[in-house]
């Protein structure tokens, strides 16, 4: 999407890996939290963004998801324009994570 940093699957799969100190942050519904996370997503739901800018991390490099990557581009260009700071958002969202072939699990907590 035009002016966010975008990561497909694989590559926020090999990010997580890294050494690189990722904060995953799941902008989808509380339904649709409950249905199944990315491992160690944060439930942040788009709307609540707003209110929760400082309880984004500092050190950590930011990467927004959602079910298809429109909210969470969305939450992007928020930040970006709220903080200047830029987030990373999964291009595809939790759907291209799944077709990848890549974990899903349930949330310790249903929201």
């Amino acid at each position: 999407m035009y002016g966010v940093k975008e990561v497909d699957a694989m590559g926020l799969s090999a990010l997580i890996d890294s050494d690189e100190d990722v904060h995953l942050i799941d902008v989808r519904s509380a339904k649709e939290y409950n249905q199944g996370i990315i491992k160690d997503g944060v439930f942040m739901p788009l709307h609540t963004l707003p209110l929760r800018l400082s309880d984004l991390p500092e050190d950590k490099t930011l990467v927004f998801y959602c079910r298809s990557g429109a909210r969470s581009a969305q939450a992007c260009m928020f930040l970006k324009q709220q903080t200047d700071r830029e987030a990373i958002n999964l291009r595809g969202g939790i759907i291209s994570w799944y077709q990848s072939g890549l974990e899903i699990t349930q949330p310790e907590t249903h929201v």
